[in-house]
């Protein structure tokens, strides 16, 4: 099928580039944009000629209409669309979902042409709607699948080996004299691996093959398959598949496989010898045989595929190598295991996990003959390659659940969760990870037991911290795990990854390493958290290049000692308010709630519901703020007034967000009024006064806003926390905005913008600037403005701050376009100049 890719230019071209490769691993032809600007015609009429040589329009929408042609008041994009209409040609809509985020500069400002275009194809289209460059990608490659089989269109039986479309490959009626090769009724991807094998073979390599080597499951065999079937008739007369696997892996169990295995390295070259027909070379003795049957295969052509070695013994493996490396010169050998030899001469291929595109398609061919897999929506499936880390192994077995004999399991997720409960003799991860097991040192141990713990990679020193490893002894135990494929390893960086499976099937196998090296991880996180957490802000530098660190300690140090993680609680607070940290803020404040609950701890649960809640109070979240002053409420009940006062104003600042400004006005003037009785100048009296300057703010009595802003002040000042001064400052420069006093609002905002940035306070620093930046614009400076607004942006979309986030694009968007209209005027003044010289 040619796909003909509709879209407009600079706003989506890496989600182009997405499409076109996906489309491409799965053998299609696409004509698209990048095309058109290299022939020698006009673009517009060259994309309409390219489109009547197509089967099917992709059109891909976000939010620009495209160029419009002189003489047209259509858009290229537009008309595109319209010439597949007129031609009846299938068309595949695709448009952007609006809840994704998307760069002011990307936007056109007016949106009226896009948006009636839009809803023109969506309503006689069916739109899907995609938000990355890889999700539009999968849900392209799924939509032109299903349109391929709608056409019911033959299957190509081309044998090009840069296709990994879905073949249907017949063994031995592929032309091929006496391949013993198996079937393979589809194969996905493996587009480099495949190059890469192709290349080992060929005459001019002066390898014996390749040897593909990568952990359980991952599709060693498939792929040596795959790449025989692929090799050229004319190079191997002969294509010999034999393999060393005693045992294979179905959703019912393992089972053995004995009939077609070899065993052993005599086994291996009898059958050798046998598929070549020379019966009497397994009759001499054992050790007599490797030359003669060496002699025999001079002149064959001849491809042999020795599958699953690690089977064979260490020695036995190396005897295997050494008959390869002297392989009369013709023949060529793939070999697959999962231990790499770094001296044998061959082409060494790693297979990791499989790209998502390759597995989606897998899983929809599995879907194929099983309904309940069928049922399953695109999102699950994106679900299953993400908890499968990519093994298809795993996702066959995963996929195998649903519907075999005796199984209750109805969800991908219901059968996943079963990996970890599964049987013996059907447990995917012993068969994945087990015969590995025994083969690891204590150095191996102890790292990949200390790698457990993260679920980000980990990096080289922490590892070293928790394993107490010299650093020449962890350095070789970590490159002999990335050797045989057991972790993943970024060695630019010194980052090492462990998946969740593997980490799941070590925890289980070896949990008392796992716990010493999460003690060490504990009392390392929370030694970070003592030395530079609470109110050090110039240690906040040094918690934030350890923050994963930290992270993964949190579920070790509440097994250990709920109160620890009350302690460390406390010892963050600060620096995950300054960060912006709100999503592990919640998380932290979640767990230490439970085990407060738990513990029967009133104080430590109302304050997490409290710290939860003025999290969820910064996102804009108002359900869940008032969901936290109930549970804050209930838990303070008996507690002192100031713990009872701090619940209402979580309750006031609930209903601030809801609008119900007399709501809220009642729970903060309650609430200051306890305070005050406690004492006059504490800092809860200035948050309190700060809150009520902003209701009064809102209900626009500014005089009375500015009076308790001015109020708060002093006390801040008179305390000399200058967290609260920057904070009051920037709310006294947006009460200067509702004013139009915009000198004031200048003065103010660079004050507590400066003092912000002293202290580090990320939604500070961006408030202000986003106060200049309108400062800036209506001062008509908008060369001045545009890097305050950048700026805004930059922190409120880091920050997820989306309701502040809209705003500033606005302002970044309109000081973008002013800044460039200017420079259109500056470019035309010399011209202007000049005549005047010359008259």
């Amino acid at each position: 099928m040619k796909v003909f890719l509709s879209s407009t230019y600079l706003d989506l071209t890496e989600h182009r580039k997405a499409v076109v490769n996906a489309l491409r691993t799965m053998g299609e032809k696409v004509e698209h944009m990048e095309i058109f600007g290299a022939l020698d015609k006009e673009p517009t009429k060259a994309s309409l000629e390219e489109l009547d040589k197509c089967d099917v329009l992709v059109g891909v929408y976000a939010y620009r209409y495209g160029t419009v042609p002189k003489g047209t008041k259509t858009s290229v994009t537009e008309q595109e669309y319209l010439h597949a209409e007129k031609k009846k040609l299938p068309i595949l809509v695709f448009v952007v979902n609006e809840s994704h985020p998307w760069l002011p500069k990307l936007m056109d400002k007016s949106q009226a042409k896009i948006n009636s275009f839009k809803s023109r194809a969506s309503d006689n289209h069916t739109p899907a709607y995609f938000t990355t460059p890889d999700n539009l990608a999968s849900q392209v490659v799924a939509a032109i699948g299903k349109l391929g089989k709608k056409k019911k269109t033959p299957k190509k039986t081309s044998r090009s080996r840069k296709s990994t479309k879905k073949v249907e490959i017949r063994g031995v009626k592929d032309g091929v004299r006496g391949s013993t090769l198996p079937n393979q009724p589809y194969f996905f991807g493996r587009e480099k691996e495949l190059r890469e094998i192709e290349e080992a073979l060929s005459p001019e390599s002066r390898t014996w093959g390749a040897l593909i080597d990568g952990p359980g499951g991952i599709g060693k065999t498939a792929l040596a398959i795959r790449a025989a079937h692929l090799a050229p008739n004319d190079l191997f007369e002969r294509k010999i598949f034999i393999t060393a696997k005693v045992r294979e892996l179905t959703p019912e169990g393992e089972k053995p496989l004995k009939d077609f295995s070899q065993d052993n390295y005599f086994s291996m070259l009898n059958e050798l010898a046998l598929e070549l027909g020379e019966e009497t070379i397994p009759r001499l003795a054992p050790e007599e045989r490797a030359n003669p049957l060496r002699m025999a295969i001079a002149g064959k052509k001849v491809l042999i595929i020795f599958d699953n070695l690690e089977t064979l013994r260490e020695d036995e493996r190396g005897r295997l190598f050494h008959f390869l490396s002297r392989l009369p010169e013709g023949n060529k050998a793939i070999a697959t295991s999962r231990r790499r030899r770094p001296d044998i001469d061959a082409r060494a291929i790693r297979l990791i996990r499989l790209e998502q595109v390759e597995a989606l398609q897998l899983v929809e061919k599995l879907a194929e003959t099983n309904p309940r897999l069928a049922r399953e929506n695109k999102t699950e499936y994106q679900k299953l390659y993400e908890m499968t880390n990519g093994n298809p192994l795993l996702i066959k077995w995963t996929c195998g659940q649903l519907g075999r004999d005796g199984s209750a399991m109805r969800t991908i997720a219901q059968a996943y969760n079963f990996i970890n409960k599964a049987p013996v003799g059907n447990d995917p991860l012993e068969y994945i990870f087990g015969d590995l097991l025994e083969t690891f040192t204590k150095s191996e141990t102890k790292a990949l037991a200390a790698l457990t713990h993260f679920t980000e990679p980990a990096k080289f020193k922490w590892i070293m911290d928790m394993t107490s490893l010299g650093e020449g002894t962890a350095k070789t135990a970590l490159e002999d795990l990335s050797d045989r494929s057991v972790l993943i390893s970024n060695d630019e960086k010194q980052e090492y990854y462990l998946p969740s499976l593997a980490a799941e099937f070590i925890r289980k196998k070896r949990l008392r390493t796992v716990n010493q090296t999460g003690k060490k991880l504990s009392d390392h996180a929370l030694a970070l958290a003592l030395q530079y957490g609470y109110h050090n802000y110039e240690g906040f530098e040094t918690l934030d290049n350890e923050w994963h660190f930290i992270v993964a300690s949190w579920y070790q140090i509440a097994l250990e000692d709920s109160k620890r993680l009350f302690v460390l609680r406390t010892l963050l607070h600060q620096f995950l308010n300054f960060t912006g940290r709100w999503d592990d803020e919640i998380l932290l404040n979640q767990m230490t709630e439970q085990k407060a609950i738990d513990n029967k701890d009133d104080h430590e649960a109302g304050l997490s519901a409290f710290y939860s809640g003025y999290a969820y109070f910064l996102r804009g979240q108002a359900e869940k703020v008032l969901e936290c002053a109930k549970r804050a409420k209930k838990y303070w009940k008996k507690a002192n007034p100031r713990e009872q006062a701090t619940a209402i104003r979580l309750h006031g600042l609930g209903h601030q967000l809801r609008n119900e400004l007399a709501v809220s006005k009642t729970a903060f003037n309650e609430a200051l009024a306890i305070y005050q009785n406690i004492n006059p100048e504490m800092k809860e009296v200035i948050v309190l006064l700060n809150d009520l300057a902003i209701i009064h703010r809102r209900l626009k009595n500014y005089k009375s806003a500015e009076i308790n802003f001015r109020k708060a002040l002093n006390i801040a000042k008179n305390n000399n926390d200058d967290e609260q001064i920057a904070g009051i400052t920037d709310n006294l420069a947006e009460l200067a905005i509702h004013r139009g006093q915009w000198d004031k609002v200048e003065a103010l905002a660079i004050e507590s913008l400066t003092l912000s940035e002293k202290i580090g306070r990320l939604d500070f620093i961006a408030t202000s600037s986003y106060h200049l930046s309108q400062t800036y614009f209506r001062k008509k400076q908008f060369r001045k403005a545009l890097p305050y607004a950048r700026r805004a942006v930059e922190i409120f979309t880091r920050l997820r701050l989306y309701h502040d986030l809209n705003a500033a694009q606005n302002i970044l968007s309109n000081c973008e376009n002013a800044t460039q209209t200017n420079k259109k005027k500056v470019h035309r003044k010399p011209k202007r100049t000049q005549k005047s010289i010359v008259k």
